[in-house]
């Protein structure tokens, strides 16, 4: 079987079992809703502990990640401790988001979510160049992404399409009943545009080892690539950047913090401003999440790519087009 057809099938395996999936989901959701709040955090330490134990390949990858970041100054059982940590308040943030996800009224809403530092936001709104959200995959990061429109700033983002179709549909419901415009990732960077240009909140986390176009930079001391359509859109659009984030609190409330606005490098050299911005940016959040460790999604394979896998995928890619091009000609 050819590697095209061997991946269509695995893609209609995938979607089917989603599929039949689904109404399960729904049915967790329900039960999470009305499951007692005093009890929601213990519910969450269960399923946390029990995915730690059961989850070998994230179990594996979370504490690979921990000990790149770590290693050098932690011991291995307080790295296992941390890794631990790192699926309970997973687990806590999912259940939490579930059973929540229907309140739509801002009073009930900000009775579970404090905001810090909104003036920055604000002020950054009101210059009317449009606001890039700069947001880690912090603690619930769903919450972050309502927040300021929940807040009362047109809000929009960028996200990949979640794997599942109805599962899709459902989230990006989730999302627009709050009032966040979902603009999906794919050929997206027009409509990126437009919305700061419009003068909206954008809303992007560029904390993720992903497929779009990036630049090495320092994270954790480390190489990561990391994609720089921050950078590209704050240069071309002149709107400002404003990192926040949210985290959880002991008292299984959350709070939204809200950070001063970073200032553009434009010195007028694209390649030099555009690596420069990025590594400013995600050294900005590497700050947010060595405060909040556990909370950041180390089951990420954040150092994935190197400059030596990048180059070899892209020698593939360019092979792969010349074929196609030859076979168009002949």
């Amino acid at each position: 079987m050819s590697f095209v057809k061997n991946q269509k099938v695995k893609t209609i395996r995938r979607e089917t079992l989603l599929l039949l999936a689904y109404p399960f989901l729904r049915l967790v959701i329900l039960f999470v809703r009305f499951y007692p709040k005093s009890h929601r955090a213990a519910l969450g330490t269960f399923l946390g502990k029990l995915a730690y134990k059961f989850n070998k390949t994230s179990c594996k990858r979370t504490l690979n990640s921990l000990t790149i970041a770590y290693g050098d100054v932690l011991t291995l059982e307080k790295i296992e401790e941390m890794a631990k940590e790192v699926f309970v308040n997973t687990a806590k943030t999912v259940v939490d988001f579930y059973a929540t996800v229907h309140i739509t009224d801002k009073k009930r809403f900000f009775e579970m979510v404090e905001v810090e530092g909104e003036e920055h936001l604000k002020t950054a709104y009101e210059q009317k160049k449009g606001v890039i959200c700069l947001v880690p995959h912090l603690s619930s990061w769903e919450l972050s992404a309502v927040t300021p429109p929940m807040l009362g700033y047109s809000t929009s983002a960028a996200s990949k399409a979640i794997k599942g179709f109805l599962i899709q549909r459902m989230m990006v419901r989730f999302r627009s009943r709050r009032g966040m415009k979902n603009i999906s990732r794919e050929n997206s960077y027009k409509k990126l545009v437009k919305a700061l240009e419009a003068g909206d909140c954008l809303i992007v986390m560029i904390d993720q080892d992903t497929k779009v176009k990036g630049v090495f930079v320092d994270f954790y001391g480390k190489k990561a690539y990391t994609p720089m359509g921050v950078s590209r859109l704050a240069l071309e659009t002149g709107a400002i950047v404003v990192p926040m984030a949210m985290v959880r609190k002991e008292d299984s409330k959350y709070k939204f913090i809200i950070r001063p606005p970073l200032e553009t490098i434009n010195t007028g050299n694209l390649e030099k401003d555009l690596y420069d911005n990025t590594q400013q940016q995600t050294l900005v959040l590497e700050k947010i999440i060595r405060q909040y460790p556990t909370q950041w999604v180390w089951m990420h394979r954040r150092w994935k790519t190197t400059p030596e896998s990048l180059a070899a995928y892209l020698e593939q890619r360019a092979a792969e087009k010349a074929k196609r091009n030859k076979k168009q000609n002949a």
